[in-house]
């Protein structure tokens, strides 16, 4: 969307994030985004039953899909506007993108980050070059320090899911499977704050309208599961989950986007995330965070959802703390 004039979380709908806004995205992050392989395995898809079409975000640009909304946000900034920096908060994957996609465009990063983020994650922030600003392990904590941010410096609010741009960004994600896969039945992803899923289910029903999409979920962080449940957006819920790049709450527009555009949320538990995790690493052989393995996680659990079907799969992001490996933990 034009963002001459820049609108906040409260502002956005629906009609904000389209097909087009997504193709427009795809244009203006293809100079600085990389367009990320489209990988099989015979024998994940024996054990699946399932035609699956792993998308590798985790080979994306500082290893997640989100450098895909981060990117569109930074470049679709007016001049006046982009001299003054941006903001965020982020646990970890977002803040990185935005700080690197502020490199990319040589202007000021101010990254909200919770107490107990991933130590990995907040290395990669500060080594693009953005200034951390710590905070308490709360949603309220965190959009409070980023707005006192925002006024003191006039930098322009990124929000990690709810923005527009980004949704449209993170959309390409899907754009792009489509494309290199030549089509699928069915498409998966990891839910968290819902920009991801929205943008991706956008892009799928735009161009496929008879696709299945399904968007995966932490049993310790339901809130898209409960909202979806509930018939109304539901967020009394503190995380507890190994996957933490899906620890956001989900946002007001992502839910009234995948309300219209996703067919279910697929629970999955923290021992089948962790399993999932460990099967990609060994018969991808692909570096993938507990988060990535939700939909792998979610594509065994739930096998009638998939058996038979061409099946797209966005593995979100590879930033692994090692020190922390789910198997590895007595």
């Amino acid at each position: 969307m034009d963002t001459a004039s820049r609108v906040t979380p409260a502002d956005v709908t629906v009609a904000d994030v389209t097909l087009a806004h997504i193709r427009d995205a795809a244009a203006r992050i293809a100079p600085h985004a990389h367009v990320t392989p489209v990988l099989r395995s015979r024998s994940l898809d024996a054990l699946t039953g399932a035609q699956l079409h792993f998308k590798c975000e985790q080979l994306q640009r500082m290893g997640a899909f989100k450098f895909r909304g981060a990117c569109n946000a930074v470049w679709a900034l007016p001049d006046d506007v982009a001299r003054r920096g941006v903001v965020t908060h982020s646990s970890g994957n977002h803040g990185a993108a935005l700080a690197l996609a502020a490199s990319t465009r040589g202007i000021a990063c101010h990254v909200v980050v919770p107490e107990g983020a991933v130590r990995a994650k907040l290395a990669a922030i500060e080594r693009y070059g953005a200034q951390l600003h710590h905070c308490a392990p709360t949603i309220a904590a965190r959009e409070e320090t980023a707005a006192r941010l925002q006024r003191q410096t006039g930098a322009t609010l990124v929000h990690p899911f709810t923005d527009p741009n980004v949704i449209a960004g993170q959309g390409t994600a899907a754009l792009e499977l489509l494309q290199q896969s030549g089509g699928v039945d069915v498409l998966i992803t990891p839910v968290g704050g819902g920009g991801l899923t929205g943008g991706c289910a956008i892009a799928a029903r735009g161009i496929a309208e008879g696709i299945t999409v399904y968007a995966a979920e932490p049993e310790g962080a339901p809130d898209a599961f409960e909202s979806f449940r509930r018939g109304e957006r539901f967020t009394d819920i503190t995380p507890d989950t190994i996957a933490d790049g899906l620890r956001g709450t989900i946002g007001e527009i992502n839910f009234a986007l995948m309300r219209a555009n996703v067919d279910a949320i697929l629970p999955v538990s923290e021992a089948e995330i962790a399993a999932a995790m460990r099967i990609l690493w060994e018969r991808l052989k692909q570096v993938v965070e507990p988060s990535s393995a939700t939909v792998l996680a979610a594509i065994l659990r739930h096998p009638a959802h998939f058996a038979g079907k061409r099946v797209g799969v966005v593995l979100s992001g590879g930033n692994v703390d090692l020190d922390a490996l789910p198997w590895s933990q007595s």
